[in-house]
């Protein structure tokens, strides 16, 4: 196995895999609805990568050191073939972890299907608990039992399961200490996510951030919580328990306390595009490589000059002007 690392010394360790740019949502810091509307051009079925070649990548990933790959979209669950994608994933030596996140609206539907295909954890985006907010979060009208629903059917198929809530001043934060307590009650990881400047839609201003300091008060105030130790380099949150039990809580704080320095995540897009980066504004073509016809050993090539090159550390560097100006690819493209 080839160990790489970029110019701030960083390994290549995760793989973000985005299998669709389509969701049936349209959340609010992500897909909204007035840009991503109905005469919105989404990837063709021709212009996404087969199975096979995730797959091709995927192998070549693994042999320079990628140990845990994450499946994402869009929302990936609308992906047919997804299953046999996972299928072949566990079949790839090297690769230990494979996660997914979802909004969980189909896990009621895919969740024993994915389990049994060789599917380890799922994340599942939830933003509030009450009807009327998450309704306008998701902007489609969707309630939040259909959510609630996949959760149990993640956990009956016996996934790991772990809630991620996005925060965002003024919309959401009301819901805060109402998700805490019910998924402690649960016993099931609740990660607060700052509101990030990820693609160049979402409208994002600072003003609109809930601070993970100011979220973490909140948390306090319905059980006291003690720090636990990262699972391993480059973990995105920070993670506590609430004291007296194995319940967990996380952070992540990509805006006020930026993570970039241990980051150790590539990202592909549902077309084959490589990014370095979530704020990245482009990325180079794998797909072109394995349309080619090139070679396992070509296309390790190619990721390793990419990675070696590497020097993004966005999150660090960012200013209200920067993250107004720049322009960057949108999430429901790159994955979270």
């Amino acid at each position: 196995m080839k160990r790489i690392v970029d110019r701030l010394g960083r390994p290549l360790k995760d793989l973000r895999i985005s299998v669709t740019d389509q969701c049936n949502f349209r959340c609010v810091y992500c897909m909204p609805a007035e840009i991503f509307g109905p005469d919105f051009r989404f990837l063709q079925p021709n212009e996404l990568l087969t199975v096979d070649e995730m797959v091709m990548l995927a192998h070549s990933f693994a042999d320079l050191g990628v140990e845990k790959v994450r499946i994402t979209g869009g929302e990936p669950l609308l992906r047919k073939d997804l299953a046999v994608f996972i299928e072949k994933l566990t079949k790839i030596d090297g690769i230990k972890d494979i996660a997914l996140t979802t909004n969980g609206v189909h896990l009621v539907k895919w969740a024993e299907i994915l389990k049994q295909a060789g599917l380890q954890r799922v994340n599942v985006s939830l933003d509030a608990l009450d009807d009327d907010v998450f309704k306008k979060m998701n902007g489609v009208g969707v309630g939040v039992a259909p959510v609630l629903k996949g959760i149990e059917a993640a956990k009956k198929a016996g996934l790991k399961v772990k809630v991620n809530m996005v925060v965002k001043k003024g919309l959401n934060d009301s819901q805060i200490v109402p998700m805490a307590r019910y998924f402690k009650q649960e016993g099931i990881t609740l990660r607060f996510i700052e509101f990030m400047d990820v693609g160049t839609s979402n409208g994002w201003d600072f003003s609109h951030v809930v601070t993970k300091k100011e979220i973490y008060e909140q948390v306090c105030q319905i059980h006291p919580l003690e720090p636990v130790e990262p699972d391993y380099f480059g973990e995105v949150a920070s993670r506590y328990r609430y004291t007296g039990t194995n319940t967990e809580v996380g952070f992540i704080a990509s805006v006020t306390e930026s993570f970039c320095r241990s980051c150790t995540r590539a990202r592909v897009s549902a077309d084959g595009k490589l990014y370095t980066c979530l704020f990245a504004a482009e990325g180079v073509s794998l797909k072109e490589l394995l349309r080619q016809g090139a070679e396992k050993e070509r296309i390790e090539e190619f990721i390793i000059a990419t990675w070696n090159k590497r020097t993004d550390r966005y999150s660090d560097e960012r200013t209200e002007q920067s993250a107004k100006e720049r322009k960057k690819i949108e999430m429901s493209y790159i994955g979270g």
